[in-house]
């Protein structure tokens, strides 16, 4: 039995550090796109890049907002009043609000405003520290990414959250990172895999995608995953390296249409001869004698 799809737009910091452009991608998600679900990141970068990664310019100059990449990452970078005002402003249309935390200073933060949920992104899932702290202190579901992650370290996460009796909790998504992703890259059978070893232990399992296009992800919710994520932005011509592996309005709009007629299809039969079958068949099908 299919679980009803849960599509969440990763706007991420699509919004190019703008609170006004971050409330038009949440109306955007919710009247034309009918998404109910959209996150944000949150990251504390002093803590969370060395030195070194901080004063160094960035690799893609084109896409900087800033002279290092640490100063790009905090032009980017929404204080947690900001993240409060824009729960508020989901909460007031009905919307789910959430982001990503990459450190324990964000995290923290994040909790303080009690989202639904809280998403680790591939990046920091091997941030021991960080998975503890949600354990013991956030009492949402908890979402993790396992693109760029080893056998070991997929099994070492999940006995973390065993040990801390938070599996009912933690919803676990197959992913590539990269930016975006070649369709061979994608491993698809791989949601297959997460969900034959750990869907009887976890609260859910996702797809987290950064590929073109939206047929893949009708593809990973057949093979099993109820949460499908994708990077959401307003314009793919916009300066900064996500844009370009996002899906525009138009895009997510046919994913959540598609995805609901995909739900509403996906089922057996419930008897032999369906109604809308009756008619036909007494028109149409030949029968020995006839």
């Amino acid at each position: 039995m299919y679980k009803q799809p849960m599509l969440i737009a990763e706007v991420g910091c699509n919004h190019m550090g703008d609170i006004d452009i971050a409330k038009e991608f949440i109306d955007t998600a919710k009247d034309f796109c009918n998404v109910k679900y959209i996150k944000f990141q949150k990251r504390y970068n002093k803590e969370l890049l060395p030195i070194e990664q901080y004063n160094t310019p960035h690799p893609n100059p084109q896409n900087s907002y800033g002279e290092t990449y640490g100063l790009h990452r905090e032009y980017l970078e929404f204080n947690v009043e900001i993240h409060q005002e824009l729960k508020n402003y989901c909460d007031a249309l009905d919307m789910t609000y959430s982001t990503s935390v990459w450190d324990i200073t964000s995290a923290k933060e994040i909790c303080l405003i009690n989202p639904e949920f809280i998403k680790i992104p591939s990046a920091t899932n091997t941030h021991t520290e960080l998975l503890k702290f949600l354990c013991d202190n956030y009492v949402g579901q908890i979402h993790i990414s396992l693109g760029m992650t080893t056998m070991e370290e997929e099994s070492n996460i999940i006995q973390l959250f065993t040990d801390h009796n938070r599996l009912k909790d933690l919803v676990i998504y197959a992913c590539t990172s990269g930016y975006p992703v070649p369709f061979a890259d994608l491993n698809l059978l791989e949601v297959k895999r997460i969900k034959k070893a750990y869907s009887s232990l976890v609260h859910g399992i996702g797809f987290s995608g950064h590929h073109n296009g939206i047929a893949v992800d009708m593809a990973a919710y057949t093979l099993g995953a109820t949460y499908i994520e994708r990077h959401f932005t307003l314009d793919r011509t916009w300066k900064g390296t996500d844009h370009a592996a996002s899906l525009e309005p138009d895009g997510f709009r046919r994913l959540s249409r598609d995805l609901d007629h995909l739900y509403e299809a996906l089922h057996y039969k419930e008897k032999e001869i369906l109604d809308i079958e009756i008619p036909q068949r007494e028109k149409l099908k030949w029968s020995q004698g006839e």
